[in-house]
């Protein structure tokens, strides 16, 4: 429980100490006293935001300030701080919070037994120490997935080893289904890279492209062709100087023949002329070797008419494909080796395989919620049952309380959404909670909610902040009551208005706020005695006047003070 808090500082305290005992606890003053910096300190401390109070949290003409709180140790503390590497001696725990301003910038750092503490560690034990219920805190109760974790809440020691294995589930199925996609995704981008290598590929194919000379070859043909008339007449020329003959006039070849026999007659006279001779028989079958090479060429010239139009139709599909490319012959056939060897290197998918991993994933996360969705059920109804039987007493005779189940798309938290459904009239159809309970009503609701899970969590401060706002006489009785119980079993706090309230408590705070040399100040005194805590009740039952005064006397004496 709490055993003690220290604030200075803060807001319109300079400095505070409190001591606090086990039972009920009550705080009292006037609107705007200082009642609620109680309830802020203990939040503040247990890792709160303070974000609306921002550099108002300091204390005017300060730059410092500071909270802290002990707390008496249990079993469940004692192993939180063990699992969490702190060191356990004694048997309180200290936290503290302090704040510094600098050039407006407010920083802040919490201990736990003099130990730096995160975030993250002081809200897990924050739980484990007081349960906070507010005026106007049922804002949760707005939300279906806030609702339903109440129920998780509810059923925590069952329920929380299937939800944290839909959770596993749910991040499997995540994974899973993360790796599908991207799959798919990398392989449609494999198949158009691969359909844009294949349709290069293809256009190469088609178009015969494998030579890189071909376009030299082709364009020498197309010369050739081109030219042909003129390339005619000079063969016509040559063949005519130097093969065909007349009588009246002999060819080259017809002259070297003559000069050929000529020398064999002359080597016969003398053999040194052999050698001219053999050099002119040398001469002449170079001549013989020309002339058959220019007829395969007049061959060639004359074998297909066509022909230049086909060489020309090629050379311009050529020239197509080096334009849709934008390179030459040698680049085309480059980037079609290139492209094949892409093609070949671009890794086969597995998305049959994944598919399956995906489905079965899902199929998993899909038993596992349908398991916890079941319990969730049975404590839900278990649930219902407390809540009313709660709930009676504080003047809801005909309280309808149920939780209604239906589905939802699946998530970490399984595939439940649950409404709270309430009627608080006879004959008066149930409907959400959020949309047809007073404030009164969703008060004393958030009352039993928190009376019901501080049996079942074991938490063994609890603070209540106004919650007896907007209820009648008869009605702030039952409550008191109920606090009063529940304060046998638990140490609970409550900042209240209501006089009928105050006097239940075992140990009576009333806040004042006072002025001294034009400085505003927080003060929080502990009543001691009857006449004290008479004058406190009979100045919240309207004033300090003799009938408020014997009220106040009647409400100390009746609960038995």
């Amino acid at each position: 429980m709490l055993l003690g808090l220290r604030l200075k500082n803060i807001a319109l305290i300079e400095s505070l100490e409190l001591g606090f005992n086990s039972g009920f606890s009550v705080f009292t003053g006037e609107t705007g006293a200082g009642k609620s910096v109680f309830l802020f300190a203990l939040d503040s401390l247990l890792g709160g935001e303070i974000t609306k109070f921002g550099s108002r949290l300091i204390r005017a003409g300060t730059s410092e300030a500071l909270i802290e709180g002990s707390f008496s140790l249990d079993y469940f503390i004692k192993d939180w701080l063990n699992s969490n590497s702190f060191e356990v001696s004694g048997e309180e725990l200290y936290i503290s919070r302090d704040w510094k301003l600098r050039e407006g910038r407010l920083s802040s750092r919490i201990r736990l037994n003099g130990e730096i503490i995160n975030k993250k560690q002081i809200l897990s034990l924050r739980a484990k120490l007081i349960d906070f219920a507010q005026q106007g805190g049922a804002y949760h109760l707005h939300s279906s997935l806030e609702q339903l974790k109440l129920i998780d809440r509810f059923g925590k020691n069952y329920i929380e080893k299937a939800l944290i294995l839909v959770k596993q589930n749910w991040r499997t199925w995540r994974v899973t289904k993360s790796e599908l996609e991207m799959a798919r995704s990398t392989s449609e981008k494999d198949q158009i890279k691969v359909l844009k290598l294949q349709t290069l590929i293809d256009d190469l194919n088609n178009a015969n492209i494998d030579d890189p000379l071909e376009e030299q070859y082709l364009k020498e043909e197309q010369d050739r062709l081109v030219h042909g008339v003129k390339l005619q007449e000079t063969l016509s020329f040559l063949f005519s100087t130097l093969k065909d003959s007349s009588d009246e006039f002999p060819s080259a070849s017809d002259h070297i023949l003559s000069s050929i026999q000529q020398l064999r007659s002359a080597v016969k006279l003398d053999s040194g002329l052999q050698f001219p001779l053999n050099s002119l028989v040398d001469s002449y079958k170079k001549l013989e070797d020309v002339l058959a090479l220019l007829e395969e060429y007049q061959l060639l010239l004359e074998s297909d008419p066509n022909k230049l139009d086909q060489i020309q139709n090629r050379i311009s599909e050529i020239n197509r494909i080096k334009s849709r490319y934008d390179c030459n012959l040698d680049d085309l056939i480059i980037k079609k080796n290139q492209a094949c060897q892409q093609i070949e290197s671009v890794p086969q998918n597995h998305i049959q395989k994944l598919e399956n991993e995906e489905i079965l994933a899902r199929q998993e996360l899909e038993k596992n919620s349908f398991a916890l969705s079941q319990l969730r059920r049975q404590y839900a109804q278990k649930l219902e049952a407390n809540l009313i039987k709660q709930l009676k007493p504080l003047g809801l005779d005909h309280i309808q309380f149920k939780i209604d189940f239906s589905s939802s798309d699946l998530s970490e938290f399984g595939g439940d959404r649950v409404d709270f459904l309430f009627s608080a009239n006879k004959g008066q159809p149930m409907a959400p909670l959020a949309q047809v309970a007073s404030g009164g009503e969703m008060s004393r609701f958030l009352l039993a909610l928190t009376t019901v899970f501080a049996d079942v969590l074991g938490t063994k401060t609890l603070i209540f902040d106004e919650i007896d706002s907007g209820v009648s006489g008869s009605i702030s009785l039952a409550i008191a009551k109920l606090l009063k119980d529940l304060s046998l079993k638990k140490q609970v706090f409550c900042i209240t208005h209501q006089p009928v309230v105050a006097a239940f408590g075992d140990h009576h705070y009333s806040v004042l706020k006072t002025v001294e040399n034009d400085v505003t100040s927080s003060k929080v005194l502990l009543l001691k005695g009857f006449e004290e805590r008479q004058a406190e009740l009979a100045k919240l039952t309207g004033g300090d006047f003799m009938e408020a005064r014997a009220y106040a006397a009647g409400l100390l004496n009746n609960k038995a003070a």
